[in-house]
């Protein structure tokens, strides 16, 4: 495993993080909370040190049982949460959007609540979750100042979704100095991302990425395959069957990333490499303790992490773990084969595309929170309301 730093806050997380949606929660298929706790152990015995939950997953109980089981290790690890859904005053039906309570009293409350679930004095990152852009004025701008300066936060982000939108929110954290934004972003979906990493270059702005979705809802790491059926409760029904389809076509254009060889989890020791890498890999990214790998396996599911650590700009990726075994894969991603200039620039060719396909994939298009006006300079399609 290597290691970032988020921003410039002296944050560090592990460029493969944990994100704890799948714990304490069923939006991903039945599970133990023992099985749950036992996942999140055997990721940090895997080096995985970053651990992403929410106060609204599982309304508190993912954040208990990453407290839990993360308690003896806690000084080895960065734990980063998300507020801004009003749980304890309203019911959730199914996997339905809840109320959203952003004001500066909510906030510090919220915060209180969650470090107490966490069983922790300080919180590595919080993040202001799906909140809208007309929400983060300038009270709740100072009060998350005033939580840094407590010593209760450490660095502060944005964690957008599909349910509000996504390039206004994305934009005003960026220019009010947010540490970190979590965002859907993959080989599929690459807006608002790559938006997002123009805007922090010509800004020259701190801001670091956190990729979710990262395997675009289970095709790039082919677990969900044209004989999937998904399981009651899956939240990747969501997607359109036009989705699915058209994405697998995509995943074939893309099986150049794969290599064979050794599987990078049970390589050897590392190499550091002793001269530059390629652009979309090792000196590019500034990663630390970059290895050559040139003889390991590299999965698909490996490879769309691969490509996401080849921008600067991002700090870690958090895949949705299901299983000891999907840890094994990914945790291992950074140990694999970087991406070369040619397959980085294949892809960028065939995203530019629509990877030569001409069916609409079904998917109505992106929210956004001031009426569309933030997608029009990006050409992206607005949802309506």
């Amino acid at each position: 495993m290597h290691y970032r730093e988020l921003g410039d806050s002296g944050v560090e997380v592990s460029e493969v993080g944990f994100g704890a949606w799948t714990v304490g929660t069923d939006w991903w298929g039945d599970r133990s909370e023992q099985e749950g706790i036992e996942m999140l152990r055997h990721a940090f015995d895997r080096g995985v040190t970053f651990f992403d939950t929410g106060d609204v997953y599982g309304h508190g109980r993912s954040e208990e049982l990453v407290g839990e089981a993360l308690a003896d290790v806690r000084d080895e690890v960065t734990l980063a949460t998300k507020v801004g859904y009003d749980f304890y005053n309203n019911p959730q039906a199914g996997h339905g959007e809840l109320p959203k309570e952003m004001d500066a009293e909510y906030l510090h409350t919220a915060v209180e609540r969650s470090l107490d679930r966490l069983d922790t004095e300080y919180i590595d990152l919080l993040q202001l979750h799906n909140a809208n852009v007309d929400e983060v004025d300038e009270d709740i701008l100072e009060a998350l100042d005033e939580l840094r300066e407590s010593g209760k936060v450490e660095a502060i982000g944005w964690a957008l979704g599909p349910s509000i939108g996504w390039l206004a929110e994305g934009d005003a954290a960026i220019e009010n100095e947010f540490d970190a934004i979590q965002v859907v972003f993959n080989l599929f979906e690459q807006v608002p991302g790559q938006h997002f990493i123009e805007t922090i270059e010509e800004l020259d702005a701190d801001t670091s990425l956190i990729p979710r979705v990262p395997h675009s809802s289970g095709l790039l790491n082919e677990q969900v395959t044209p004989e999937t059926e998904l399981g009651e409760g899956d939240h990747r029904g969501f997607r359109p069957d036009e989705w699915y389809d058209t994405g697998w076509e995509k995943l074939d254009k893309l099986r150049f990333l794969e290599r064979e060889g050794v599987p990078a989890s049970r390589a050897g020791p590392e190499v550091p490499l002793e001269t530059g890498g390629s652009a979309a890999g090792d000196e590019a990214s500034g990663r630390q303790g970059t290895t050559d790998g040139s003889d390991r396996e590299r999965t698909m599911g490996q490879a769309t992490i691969q490509w996401l650590l080849a921008h600067d700009a991002v700090a870690s990726v958090t895949p949705t773990f299901r299983t000891a075994a999907d840890i094994d894969e990914w945790a291992a991603a950074p140990e694999t084969p970087p991406l070369s200039d040619e397959e980085f620039e294949r892809v960028a060719g065939l995203y530019e595309r629509d990877f030569d396909i001409e069916r609409d994939d079904g998917m109505a298009g992106f929210r956004s929170s001031v009426e569309g006006a933030d997608l029009d300079a990006v050409g992206a399609k607005y949802a309506g309301d």
